[in-house]
C-alpha cells in the first residue's frame, strides 16, 4: 500500500515561521516535522510515499531528496502557487498513487500512532483514525458507532490519518476541493469505518503548540 503526506497548506496561523519555511519542514524534537512521519511510515513497511506541495514547495525535494535516507521512495505532487485543499490535492496526486486503497496523513500533525495497526483492506470508501478532542477543538468532528462506523456527529476529532479507496474520488476533476464533504456523503451511505486512537497526537496549528511539542519530544524517549 502507498502513502501520501499532505504538505501543501500555507500555514497562516504559523506565521511568521511559515513565511520562509513550509509547516511540515519546521523542526521539532531535533528533526523536521515531516521526517517523523517518514520514519514512522518506513518502520511500518511503507516504501512508496507521495508528498504534495504548493507554498515554498521546492524546499521539499531540496530537503528530503528521493527519500533513500529514510528507507523510502519519495514522489512529489506539485500543485503550483495555490494549494488545492485536501481532496483536491489527493485527486491531483492520483496518477502517482497505485492500488485501490492508500493511506493519507496530514503533514502538520505529530503522533506515535502505529501505522501497522491499520487494516490492509477496507470495507467501504474510507477508514478514519479518530482521537480525543484537544482543548483547541473541544466540539470534535465525527462519532464512532458501536459497529465501527464513523457517523456525521461531533464527538471525536479526526486525526488527519485515513485510508481511502480510490473510488471515493471517482468523477472529480482536479480543483480546489475539501475532503470533508466527500467523507460526510460516504458516512451517510455507511461507507466509512473508523477506530479510536488514545495515544499521543498533536495538531501543530500554532507556534505555541510547535514549541510545546518540541519540549515534549526533547524530554521523551520514544
Amino acid at each position: 500500500m502507498m502513502a501520501m503526506i499532505l504538505a501543501a497548506g500555507r500555514g497562516e496561523r504559523m506565521r511568521p515561521l511559515t513565511d520562509t519555511c513550509p509547516k511540515p519542514l519546521l523542526r521539532v524534537g531535533g528533526q523536521r516535522l515531516i521526517e517523523h512521519h517518514l520514519q514512522h511510515l518506513a518502520s511500518a513497511g511503507f516504501r512508496n510515499i507521495v508528498i504534495n506541495y504548493a507554498w515554498l514547495g521546492e524546499q521539499f525535494p531540496e530537503q528530503l531528496g528521493d527519500g533513500s535516507r529514510y528507507g523510502v521512495r519519495l514522489q512529489y505532487s506539485n500543485e503550483g502557487a495555490t494549494a488545492l485543499e485536501t481532496a483536491g490535492g489527493i485527486i491531483n496526486a492520483l496518477p502517482l498513487l497505485q492500488g485501490d486503497t492508500f493511506l493519507v496523513v496530514n503533514g502538520d500533525i505529530w503522533t506515535d500512532f502505529d501505522f501497522m495497526r491499520l487494516p490492509q483492506t477496507i470495507n467501504g470508501l474510507a477508514h478514519l483514525v479518530l482521537v480525543d478532542n484537544p482543548s483547541h477543538h473541544p466540539r470534535g468532528d465525527f462519532a464512532l458507532s458501536a459497529d465501527g462506523k464513523v457517523i456525521d456527529s461531533p464527538a471525536l476529532t479526526f486525526s488527519g490519518i485515513g485510508l481511502y479507496a480510490r473510488k471515493l474520488f471517482d468523477g472529480y476533476e482536479t480543483q480546489v476541493k475539501p475532503l470533508a464533504p466527500l467523507l460526510r456523503a460516504a458516512m451517510h451511505d455507511g461507507q466509512v469505518s473508523g477506530e479510536h486512537f488514545r495515544g499521543q497526537w498533536w495538531d501543530i496549528g500554532t507556534p505555541e503548540r510547535l514549541q510545546e511539542l518540541d519540549q515534549f519530544l526533547l524530554h521523551k524517549k520514544y
